[in-house]
């Protein structure tokens, strides 16, 4: 062991000991790590984001993006890694790993819902990955609470040109009647929850068990091949954590063929929001 580590290097054999515990099964079968020695020069969380978005630990795929100006040979993962590497050193939250997964999954000209929109800002950021030149993508946006659809809107005409906001339909009903939304024929790429109360609203008003179960099953029907249901639950307010438990028991009942279901926690942190994914093979 002495002769492979000393006090400023630390090397690590990718091949069997790191393993890449996010969802993206569809790649395909080559290897995803190589088998040469990496060398990370120190510890430091700094050091080692830098090295991670330096170094392609996962062996590039052609991109099936037809309209994407992203250049072949990068990381399918681009920027996952350093949002990864930034939310185990506690500098990023599990939202904003929810928000780089999307980036992964969702295309341009795709359909999406953001089935708690709040304060609108992963309603943005939805719409910042589906529209283009095309104006075929949409968000499919809702809330119960009014303020969270005026506050939504309001953040979107700040934020975004009147043609992008017309890709955006707003709606103030319960998630649970989602599907009533979409076309006949349209598939959806990305349903997002945001779980629990809105920041600076009413924390009486919040998610419950029972309708997010609906949702989820909502979700489940309508979400296509290649998509995902993404979920930040919260746990430290009054029904939360019942309401993970929930989530929990669904993403587990879902068909291992035909799913693949992960969760982000922090095991020193009890209260700390939860990221699950849900991604449809």
């Amino acid at each position: 062991m002495a002769s492979v580590m000393n006090s400023s290097h630390i090397r690590i054999r990718l091949q069997k000991n790191l393993k890449f515990f996010f969802f993206f099964s569809a790649l395909p079968p080559p290897s995803l790590f190589p088998s040469k020695l990496l060398s990370i020069p120190t510890t430091k969380p700094s050091n080692l984001a830098h090295f991670v978005a330096q170094n392609d630990i996962v062996t590039p795929v052609q991109t099936p993006h037809t309209n994407s100006s992203a250049k072949h040979n990068e990381s399918p993962f681009q920027g996952l890694e350093c949002v990864m590497a930034g939310y185990m050193f506690g500098k990023k939250k599990a939202t904003q790993v929810a928000q780089a997964v999307w980036k992964n999954v969702v295309r341009k000209g795709d359909t999406v819902i953001d089935a708690t929109c709040g304060n609108g800002y992963d309603t943005l950021a939805m719409l910042r990955l589906i529209a283009d030149d095309t104006r075929r993508g949409r968000v499919y946006a809702m809330d119960l609470q009014k303020d969270a659809i005026e506050s939504t809107s309001s953040l979107l005409e700040r934020s975004v040109s009147a043609d992008e906001r017309e890709l955006v339909e707003l709606y103030s009903m319960c998630h649970t009647k989602m599907e009533e939304l979409i076309p006949h024929g349209d598939v959806v790429r990305l349903v997002a929850f945001n779980l629990g109360y809105l920041p600076g609203g009413d924390k009486k008003i919040q998610t419950e068990s029972e309708t997010t179960l609906l949702a989820l099953q909502a979700a489940e029907r309508i979400v296509g091949r290649g998509g995902l249901i993404s979920i930040v639950a919260y746990v430290g307010h009054s029904g939360g954590r019942e309401e993970f438990e929930i989530v929990q028991s669904f993403a587990a009942g879902l068909a291992v063929d035909s799913w693949v279901c992960c969760k982000l926690q922090m095991l020193n942190r009890p209260f700390a929001p939860v990221l699950v994914l849900l991604y449809k093979k």
